[in-house]
């Protein structure tokens, strides 16, 4: 059974990205979760309606579990697609009304330092996968039991879920949150990333349509 999670903190935070985009967010803050770590969940646009149970014609609230990139999403490093994805993330979901969750599971949950050292081997010639193994951790080593603590203390039951990634519906369906569809996101490819891009699609399943990196 899952262990139950409560919110502890809500504050309205203004958020402005660097192209210029700006909205308004509800961040969320738990007590219970079962790392310990501080994740948050990030309500965008009407996600209050998308929780009302008396409401059945209403869409269910999009959402994305977003793992944390301090290279990406921060510093604007081209040599994934996290920064991208958690900019196209932060308007789509704003306009359809639902929940980012920032998970704080850097380099696939292997920690930042880690992530660097992967960084190194991947230099030498092995994907993102092979390196992580080569450290001695597993190919992802990332687990949404937090994430479906903090949507069942929101009281969401179902989303659609704004993600490329197969696992993340399998595990948080076996979680007890029902995915209605799984959303895809946009391919943000550049010359940097197009071998990531195309690991991803190839080992991980992620739905991922290619085109050559101009």
């Amino acid at each position: 059974m899952l262990p139950p999670a409560t919110v502890r903190t809500q504050v309205q935070v203004p958020l402005r990205f660097p192209d210029g985009y700006s909205t308004t967010a509800r961040v969320v803050t738990f007590t219970g979760l079962v790392d310990g770590r501080e994740h948050l969940a990030i309500g965008l646009g009407d996600h209050a309606t998308t929780l009302r149970r008396d409401a059945d014609d209403l869409p269910v609230p999009l959402v994305r579990p977003h793992s944390e990139c301090l290279t990406g999403d921060v510093f604007g490093s081209q040599r994934c697609d996290c920064g991208p994805q958690l900019r196209e993330a932060a308007e789509r979901i704003t306009i359809a009304g639902g929940f980012l969750l920032y998970l704080r599971q850097e380099g696939r949950g292997i920690g930042l330092y880690a992530k660097m050292e992967a960084y190194a081997l991947q230099d030498t010639g092995l994907d993102t996968y092979e390196a992580n193994v080569a450290l001695g951790h597993d190919e992802d080593a990332r687990d949404y039991t937090v994430a479906a603590q903090m949507l069942h203390a929101l009281d969401v039951s179902r989303v659609a879920l704004l993600s490329n990634n197969p696992d993340k519906a399998e595990q948080l369906t076996r979680l007890g949150v029902a995915v209605t569809e799984r959303v895809p996101t946009a391919v943000h490819l550049s010359p940097a990333n197009a071998g990531y891009l195309a690991t991803k699609a190839r080992h991980a399943a992620h739905t991922l349509q290619l085109r050559p990196a101009r």
